[in-house]
């Protein structure tokens, strides 16, 4: 019996290309996970944590390059684009995203494995996890699906954003210029008025007084930093 050489999720629309590369991956030892749909291929890469992910750009439900950042978001899995867009352009905006490298259809799977190689071999070992907790504070990154002592949470678009940068960064100072960075754009770096407000409706949501804290504590005048163990009452 041959010894696995880990495991490939393949998200393309495309049978017989699924076909043609499962068993191609089979027979060089991996075991191969397939999803046709972006969102299946989400959930698949969430649950199964994957050794590399091989990602289609043209999928039903969802462009491929909107599928590199949200598994970016929480984990840190090689993903190898394989594609027919041969654009400079679509290779440029997927490795800036995160993609870790970029093949054009037609391939050979010669080429293919030794990507495969390439990509595990410069893989990071990461902690990183798509449902994070923090006491009774869950957070499941896949699903952008929040839940505070077992009860739902619901967050505006920006309260999601900085949440997850909050607990992406655990117990760490970001400061002012940081947070409006990553959440607004580099153009909103001193608007801090906008950051007091949505801090404000997120400690809100989370149940946090701003004179004694569970989560977001303020450092005044820097920043704000997120605790990822709060202390129980």
């Amino acid at each position: 019996m041959t010894e696995s050489s880990g495991t490939i999720l393949i998200v393309e629309d495309d049978a017989p290309i699924r076909k043609f590369l499962r068993i191609s991956l089979e027979a060089h030892g991996f075991r191969v996970l397939e999803a046709r749909l972006g969102r299946d291929g989400l959930e698949l890469c969430a649950e199964e944590h994957p050794d590399v992910v091989i990602l289609d750009l043209g999928l039903p439900d969802m462009d491929g390059q909107e599928f590199i950042p949200e598994v970016r978001g929480w984990s840190s899995v090689p993903i190898i684009v394989l594609s027919v867009r041969s654009d400079e352009t679509e290779k440029v905006t997927a490795l800036d995203a995160g993609a870790d490298d970029y093949v054009t259809k037609p391939f050979g799977i010669s080429e293919l494995m030794a990507r495969i190689r390439t990509a595990q071999r410069n893989r990071k070992p990461s902690a990183e996890t798509a449902r994070i907790k923090a006491g009774p504070l869950e957070v499941d990154l896949t699903r952008h699906e929040v839940w505070l002592g077992g009860e739902p949470v619901h967050l505006s678009k920006k309260e999601y954003e900085l949440l997850k940068l909050f607990i992406n960064n655990p117990d760490r100072v970001l400061t002012h210029r940081q947070i409006l960075r990553d959440v607004w754009g580099p153009t909103h770096v001193r608007d801090t008025h906008y950051l007091r407000v949505l801090i404000g409706h997120l400690r809100q949501r989370l149940g946090d007084i701003p004179s004694d804290p569970r989560y977001i504590i303020t450092i005044q005048g820097v920043g704000y930093r997120f605790v990822r163990e709060p202390e129980t009452e």
